[in-house]
């Protein structure tokens, strides 16, 4: 199946409202107004998007409910309450030593860098490349952990397609009536689509790669099959389709009927 542009952007105005986000981890970033919080929120509610939808809302609830500003409570807690704080948290198999880990390494950079934003901003200034300041920004965040592993986080060096935190960029850098664009020195054109299993089907079926593995080379082949047709923003059309099957009023059925 072969997809326009025009056929997209009719999604796109169609479906790309806040009304259609729920549920989505997305939905917990809306409730905060200052940027740092809304990062840091961000971080946490990705990172934690896997497994079932309700699990993963209930989880984020979980420990957001913990802290009633979360940079506030990351930056004026010890090591010592944070741990305590988290210790009989489980989400799937992240444990909650892995989220006092990663609530230390976002204080860390925080301090060292003012905000998460201008920490991987610097990766991209260096670089120029998106794939090369996500490696160096979870390295970053991981440097202290005494494993160097974290269901977080995925490993600086793997070849997985780092779904969550491309999802966690495409809140922070793109703007729109879901997306935030609170990073506003790094382009939307260099994002790379989250690519889980729904994605790639959908890649699948659009033609925009015949891969069948869900790694990174995938995700950046889907990427610029979607940047031939909107090159100053491959990403643009992600929410929307990623809606189809996930919500119970937009099934792939109803998504077949409106692009072909």
């Amino acid at each position: 199946m072969k997809v326009t542009r025009d056929k997209l952007d009719a999604l796109y105005d169609r479906f790309n409202k806040r009304k259609y986000v729920s549920p989505d981890p997305l939905q917990f970033v809306y409730e905060y107004d200052e940027p740092l919080n809304q990062e840091v929120v961000g971080l946490i509610a990705s990172s934690l998007a896997y497994g079932r939808v309700q699990q993963i809302l209930k989880s984020i609830s979980c420990i957001l409910e913990r802290m009633v500003s979360p940079v506030e409570f990351i930056i004026s807690s010890s090591r010592e309450k944070i741990n305590r704080t988290f210790e009989d948290f489980k989400h799937r198999f992240t444990t909650g030593t892995e989220i006092a880990q990663l609530l230390l390494a976002i204080k860390r950079v925080i301090r060292r860098y003012g905000s998460l934003g201008k920490c991987f901003s610097e990766g991209m200034q260096k670089s120029n490349d998106i794939v090369v300041a996500q490696k160096r920004f979870i390295s970053e965040l991981s440097s202290d952990f005494i494993t160097h592993r974290n269901s977080l986080l995925p490993m600086v060096d793997s070849k997985s397609a780092n779904k969550r935190l491309n999802l966690f960029l495409r809140w922070m850098i793109r703007s729109d009536e879901v997306d935030l664009g609170i990073w506003k020195n790094i382009p939307p054109s260099k994002l790379i689509v989250p690519l889980d299993t729904h994605m790639h089907r959908i890649g699948l079926m659009l033609g925009l790669t015949k891969r069948q593995q869900a790694d990174m080379k995938t995700a950046l082949e889907i990427a610029d099959g979607f940047r031939k047709i909107c090159p100053e923003d491959p990403v643009k059309y992600d929410f929307v389709l990623t809606r189809f099957g996930i919500r119970d009023d937009m099934t792939m059925g109803n998504f077949k009927q409106l692009v072909e």
